[in-house]
């Protein structure tokens, strides 16, 4: 059996604007001094001149984007979860959201699997903050071949984009005749017993737990929803309502992200019980990324877990 390629999304994304700049000279790459973090200094290395770094400055960053973005050109602006949700906010909300520029947001180093540099930089936060914003899309690949589609995607579609990209490598689930649709999720195993719904990581993670929950007569669907604003409504209704059941799955709070989006959904179109997978409203902690997500539940033995629970 061939080993799983596994390949971190920030790479991706790195990788992606190198070959849409190859194709296009109508954008422009920023970052706030974390240019080999963020991988965009692949992109520094192909378009020189095409690059700026406004140094740790990441208001700043975002406003510089916007002004550019505001003579017509593609921004995107990159830098670590944490400081583009949370540091630099208010200028994502007031330069960015409101006057609905053309702004991409390339966010890394999201959620738990950051690891080793702890709560501080570990944003479980930001999907819930985007999400507030009145026109922002919101996208959470979930693996290389997604990244470097969602990064495409964002280039051709007008409008403020949030594209969420992790540092840990993850499993590549998708081949390269993969259809990526923004405005549609994936249904990536189909299923009659309970419906889980994933973004990110977290997509392999409840592919993994749907094989072992088989095993012991439990028929798990599994949807990829990785773009969480706007939400495939359709999608999730249409499942929950064959299913009856839905557990949710993502690498950040349980308050405000994809679960909350999910129950949003439900409540409107098909009401079902939800058992939600995420980081449990803590902050939290320094240690090696995959020892902290399944110290968190975040991964298929946690998945696993909450279908049980919801079934029982």
């Amino acid at each position: 059996m061939a080993e799983t390629v596994k390949i971190a999304t920030r790479q991706s994304y790195g990788a992606a604007l190198v070959e849409l700049g190859n194709e296009t000279d109508d954008f422009v790459v920023l970052d706030a001094d974390l240019a080999a973090a963020t991988q965009t200094g692949k992109f520094k290395a192909a378009h020189p001149s095409r690059f700026f770094d406004v140094g740790i400055a990441e208001c700043d960053l975002m406003g510089i984007a916007a002004g550019i973005a505001a003579t017509g050109h593609v921004a995107f602006a990159s830098t670590f979860a944490m400081f583009a949700a949370g540091r630099a906010f208010e200028q994502v909300r007031n330069s960015i959201g409101y006057p609905h520029l053309n702004v991409k947001i390339g966010a890394t180093h999201a959620g738990i699997s950051v690891g080793e540099d702890g709560a501080t930089h570990q944003c479980n936060e930001d999907i819930a903050l985007m999400r507030t914003i009145p026109g922002m899309t919101v996208v959470v690949p979930a693996d290389d071949v997604e990244a470097k589609a969602a990064v495409r995607a964002a280039y051709e579609t007008p409008g403020p984009f949030y594209l969420r990209f992790g540092r840990l490598a993850t499993p590549v689930i998708h081949g390269d005749d993969y259809a990526f649709d923004l405005a549609h999720g994936v249904v990536e195993r189909t299923g009659s017993d309970v419906t889980i719904v994933a973004c990110g990581l977290m997509v392999a993670a409840a592919l993994e737990a749907a094989e072992t929950l088989s095993a012991e007569g439990i028929d798990a669907e599994v949807i990829n929803i990785h773009t969480i604003k706007p939400i495939d409504a359709d999608l999730i209704a249409a499942s929950a309502a064959k299913t009856g059941h839905v557990v949710t799955c993502e690498e950040h709070s349980v308050i405000g992200g994809l679960g909350s989006a999910v129950c949003d959904v439900l409540a409107e179109r098909c009401p079902a019980p939800v058992r939600k997978v995420g980081v449990k409203d803590v902050f939290g902690e320094s240690g090696p990324a995959v020892d902290l997500l399944h110290k968190y539940g975040l991964d298929a033995g946690g998945v696993e877990r909450a279908v049980r629970e919801l079934l029982a």
